[in-house]
């Protein structure tokens, strides 16, 4: 097959991420031919130049619609703010691009729905980036669940926290306006979904309530706008399992830097994992005699596949440009016609319903059922 030709929309944090993660995927793996950086597109024409030049793609380009329909581009990554991801995506899928678009899909329903059906009838491939699903000891974790090793699960707790926008005198910018999406609840805790989704099935019905700490910011031009999103939210959940359910999100956490803690509660035991130390896993069972039972931390090591493909010993660590470079190899798996370790815009849905479930539940104060929910659980 020849190589994929990339297309880059965006060059911000996650675009850098993406150009990192095509450019080492061929190199770290060895079974893949190295894709080939075709085009890249940025708010003007001069800035693309400059970051093509940067990142080591061929074309630039001041016009996303002509990424988009460029023919040396077969797969379009799309790390744009939230608002640019329905218009792009539907694009890219309507020209007959594979498309990676990074989470979450939209911020409205209705335009994650458009994206879903357009991606279904195109027959092209179009995932999403939950790249934390893919570290070793997340995979790790499922295994586990899987094996029984903690028996019946019947709660689990996820806490997401950061503190880039913990300062109350922090200039307002984009991801305090309304059209961004919700705030924390669709920021980044769609990733705390993703795991609910990848290890558990999903969410049957939730309770949600979302929180504004400071009501307004300071403009850089003088002033001050109120903000219009929710930096905290909390939610109460069933699974698809019938466990029980929380998860806790918070964007202006003093001290929390990238915080994904998660507990998962057994009837034979426990799982702890902190993404801050995301080379871990704290596993608790009642196997053991009870004068030596407590945690044991499992390291990162080779036998947690696909660790090995990085570092020959134990111990050393993955990052988070790692875990993206992990994802992009399951996305050319897929596009091979492969089993892929991936949440693709069908499952991705899901999410999107879930979190239109839990702000309709905030704003309306009583528990809402995930929208499908009843039919997958019977199915």
């Amino acid at each position: 097959m020849k190589p994929l030709g990339i297309g880059l929309i965006g060059t911000g944090y996650m675009g850098k991420c993406h150009a990192l993660a095509w450019n080492a995927v061929a190199p770290v793996f060895g079974d893949v031919s190295r894709p080939r950086l075709a085009a890249l597109a940025e708010a003007s024409a001069d800035l693309a130049l400059q970051k093509a030049q940067e990142l080591g793609f061929e074309k630039a380009t001041g016009d996303w619609r002509a990424l988009v329909t460029d023919p040396d581009v077969d797969v379009v990554s799309i790390t744009t703010p939230n608002a640019f991801h329905p218009d792009m995506a539907i694009a890219a899928l309507e020209a007959g691009k594979h498309v990676w678009c990074e989470k979450p899909m939209a911020t409205a329903l209705a335009d994650a729905e458009r994206m879903h059906d357009v991606a279904r009838s195109s027959g092209k491939v179009a995932v999403l980036g939950y790249n934390y699903i893919q570290n070793p000891m997340m995979r790790l974790i499922q295994r586990l669940v899987s094996e029984d090793r903690i028996g019946e699960v019947n709660h689990v707790r996820i806490e997401m926290d950061e503190d880039f926008m913990a300062d109350p005198e922090a200039f307002f910018y984009w991801k305090s306006e309304a059209t961004s999406g919700h705030g924390a609840l669709d920021d980044f805790g769609v990733h705390a979904l993703s795991l609910i989704t990848i290890l558990f099935g999903g969410v049957r019905r939730v309770c949600g309530h979302m929180a504004k700490p400071f009501a307004d910011r300071p403009l850089k031009s003088g002033g001050r706008r109120a903000v219009e999103t929710y930096d905290i939210a909390t939610i109460l959940l069933e699974l698809q399992n019938g466990a029980s359910g929380l998860i806790a999100l918070n964007r202006s956490a003093w001290g929390r830097k990238g915080r994904i803690f998660v507990q998962i509660f057994g009837s034979k035991g426990t799982i702890m994992y902190d993404q801050e130390r995301m080379n871990e896993v704290q596993l608790y069972t009642t196997e053991a005699a009870p004068h030596v039972q407590g945690f044991s931390a499992i390291l990162a090591a080779p036998q947690h596949p696909p660790y090995d493909k990085f570092i020959p010993a134990p111990g050393h660590g993955l990052g988070f440009n790692e875990l993206k470079i992990i994802e992009c190899r399951e996305l050319m798996r897929r596009i091979a016609g492969e089993p892929a370790h991936i949440i693709d815009f069908e499952t991705g849905i899901r999410i999107e319903r879930t979190v239109d479930a839990i702000a309709r539940s905030a704003h309306e104060g009583h528990w809402v059922d995930v929208a499908g929910s009843e039919r997958r659980a019977a199915a």
